[in-house]
């Protein structure tokens, strides 16, 4: 299977910025669907955005639910197999659980479901103070 590990996480003033990254291991396949969730307490697992990678150090079709434009950037990360998530401006409300996902195969087109998405990482806690 493949194993993903967030990090970055961390208590930030409202404003701030913070920088996460996930970095994939084990049996990577070539073609996979990258994917960012958060989960805050009591609600669901939502959708920050989704990021198709085609090979070795080929990322690409970054796409965001409407509701995360703007403040979010999905990227390609420094290190292999890794990506990265942006976060700027950040506000009490983004305080949350990040999550990173991967699947096989291409980056769903639609609404963004983590029943799609048979792998995850353990998550790194976001918290942002006013």
């Amino acid at each position: 299977g493949v194993q993903l590990v967030e990090s970055g996480g961390g208590s930030v003033e409202s404003g701030g910025s913070l920088r996460l990254s996930c970095v994939a291991s084990g049996m990577v396949p070539d073609n996979y669907c990258m994917a960012w969730f958060r989960q805050a307490p009591g609600k669901e697992r939502e959708g920050v955005g989704t990021i198709d990678r085609y090979g070795p150090g080929r990322y690409g079709n970054i796409k965001y639910p409407d509701s995360m434009r703007g403040r979010f950037t999905i990227s390609q990360g420094s290190a292999k197999n890794s990506v990265s998530l942006q976060m700027n401006s950040l506000k009490p409300e983004d305080t949350a659980m990040y999550y990173c996902a991967a699947d096989a195969g291409r980056c769903p087109s639609g609404s963004l479901s983590p029943r799609t998405f048979a792998y995850w990482g353990q998550g790194t806690q976001v918290e942002v103070f006013s």
